[in-house]
């Protein structure tokens, strides 16, 4: 019998610690979010973007988070020349790459801009 409490507590005990882990995780994902919207103001993609509409709506980004991967989201901001030459976009003026962005800000915005769903 106290065999059987101690698993039963053991079991517990590690289903605890597995949520912590994922709500840690959640956390992070949405601070990441958080600074990449700021990333957005930061970098003025209102200019050319919109979200929610507000910005210019030439560009919106609603819906963006359903419609490209991440990897995706990424290549349009540090190699857009490529990404308009592959999905055949007309877009005027067209968008600038972001070289000098750190790597950090290019992580958050694409966090940012994956919650972007419809």
């Amino acid at each position: 019998m106290i065999n059987a409490m101690w698993r039963k507590a053991g079991r517990v005990l590690v289903g605890a610690f597995g949520l912590t882990v994922v709500t840690a995780g959640l956390a992070s994902a949405g601070q990441d979010a958080k600074r990449g919207e700021a990333v957005y103001a930061e970098q003025k993609c209102s200019l050319c973007h919109s979200v929610a509409g507000k910005g210019n709506a030439k560009g919106s980004l609603d819906g963006v988070g359903s419609k490209l991967s991440a990897a995706e989201i990424k290549e349009w901001i540090v190699n857009p020349k490529e990404m308009t030459a592959k999905s055949k976009s007309e877009r005027k003026p067209p968008m600038k790459a972001y070289p000098s962005l750190p790597a950090a800000d290019v992580d958050a915005l694409v966090a940012y801009l994956q919650t972007l769903k419809k």
